[in-house]
């Protein structure tokens, strides 16, 4: 038997997942000067995971990304196998049984949630379906979201949140020409919200927001940010913080809320209310959201761990519609162990864990290996830190000879999956950006499933 990753015997690896951390991986793979062969299974006819579906669409710089992944792809040693679902289409047996290696990086898909009374009242949604909707994701495609009301509630001051409340406070005009879903600009278009509110357990000093993200709120064109100054006034160990040279992200997010706190009152349609130390404790109203009821915090705890703890004063809020986003958390694989706490692979420097042992040949990272933190390049860092784990292990790998892609087309080909390779995904690609240039938008992107198989049959 020849040596692993040499041409006789090129190393196969199958990676579960067409996000970043999957498409670096696969780079770290092509670089490491081994003969390899890398087959990418994706859920959805389209790559590019969160980059495509949860990066906001006014943020186009941020989808340049998808610029290398596509050159990565091009690579002789690539193949993509779209429209297929591990768990059902394939197994992760299967997956073992053709590869020499397998690496899961299908990311977070599902939200935290808030664990109080009326949170599955009508009108309370997650930020994870707010954003696939108005992206075009198929998972997301026919939910409706209740715009006929002046005020909405979003829980959560990180980046996401800010993604929601932005696209929320913007005009159809500052939209139309991003690669916003049609569905979505429509029924924007007749949104009634006036009055959004971002509200943060914690402090101005501990909201998540990056500084970039936050300064755009001061520059809508029809949205006033609006900050109490008096929710400014600080104790000693968040002035600690803020002096901290590390942490100076933190401290250019509270000089913009200072900011935002000194501007005069305009007549924009909009406010956009950024509201701290306040956590929710009950979503109240009559068959559907009427009222959010939220509890005064106080920080308790040294500089940079600073917790909120609730004061049992409580105050309420009428909205009617309200968005969580306090994180994402992964969801399991049938096959595979998971740590349901996480919301994670259980693994060990991106080898997975069973009972505290290491599963042969099995590997994650991403989202789904570490939890969701960070952004769209700390992906790299990761998936070569897993890379190096799966080829410290080479010579410990089962060496015979794997069938692949031939493998795994064969077992499609059975079950009659229709399966989309990366040269079909590029037609379905262009044809979109085709249907964008009437409107002046990068892309028209098809939302079903159904759409993108009809181009390519």
């Amino acid at each position: 038997m020849s040596q692993l990753g040499t041409t006789d015997n090129p190393l196969l690896v199958a990676i579960v997942g067409s996000g970043p951390s999957g498409f670096y991986a696969t780079e770290a793979l092509i670089k490491s000067g081994l003969a390899v062969k890398i087959n990418m299974l994706e859920r959805l006819p389209a790559p590019y995971g969160l980059v495509r579906n949860g990066v906001a669409p006014d943020h186009q710089k941020l989808k340049q990304a998808i610029l290398l992944y596509y050159k990565i792809a091009e690579s002789e040693q690539f193949s993509f196998l779209g429209n297929v679902t591990v768990g059902r289409d394939l197994t992760v047996e299967e997956l073992r049984h053709t590869h020499h290696a397998v690496i899961f990086t299908y990311g977070a898909e599902s939200d935290r949630k808030l664990g109080i009374p009326g949170e599955d009242l009508s009108g309370s949604y997650t930020a994870t379906e707010f954003v696939g909707w108005y992206n075009g994701h198929p998972d997301y495609r026919n939910r409706e979201f209740d715009l006929t009301h002046e005020v909405a509630v979003i829980i959560g001051q990180g980046n996401v949140a800010a993604d929601v409340a932005r696209i929320l406070a913007k005009t159809v005009d500052e939209l139309k020409h991003t690669d916003i879903a049609q569905h979505a600009l429509d029924a924007l278009a007749e949104s009634k919200i006036r009055d959004i509110h971002v509200i943060g357990r914690r402090g101005p000093a501990q909201a998540k927001f990056t500084p970039k993200e936050l300064r755009e709120f001061g520059e809508l064109v029809d949205c006033d940010p609006v900050v109490n100054p008096d929710d400014l006034v600080l104790n000693e160990a968040s002035k600690a913080e803020l002096a901290d040279k590390s942490n100076a992200g933190n401290l250019k997010v509270y000089d913009l809320f200072k900011e935002f706190s000194e501007r005069p009152p305009s007549n924009k349609k909009k406010c956009c209310h950024f509201r701290f130390l306040l956590g929710p404790v009950e979503l109240a109203g009559d068959g559907r959201l009427q009222k959010v009821i939220l509890e005064k915090n106080a920080l308790a705890g040294e500089p940079m761990k600073q917790s909120a703890r609730g004061t049992g004063e409580t105050l309420e809020l009428a909205a009617g519609i309200l968005f969580r986003s306090i994180g994402y958390r992964g969801v399991p694989l049938p096959g595979l162990p998971f740590d349901e706490k996480r919301g994670v692979i259980p693994n060990t420097d991106g080898r997975i864990m069973e009972n505290g042992a290491v599963i042969p040949r099995l590997y994650t990272a991403g989202w789904i290996k570490r939890g969701p933190t960070g952004i769209i390049g700390t992906n790299r860092a990761d998936s070569v830190a897993t890379v190096e784990s799966l080829l410290a292990d080479l010579n410990t790998l089962d060496a015979s000879n794997k069938t692949g892609l031939h493998g795994l087309v064969s077992l499609l080909d059975e079950r009659k999956v229709r399966y989309v390779t990366f040269a079909e995904w590029k037609k379905i690609d262009s044809r979109e950006v085709e249907l964008g240039k009437p409107k002046g938008k990068p892309r028209e992107k098809f939302t079903y499933v159904r759409e993108m198989l009809e181009i390519i049959n």
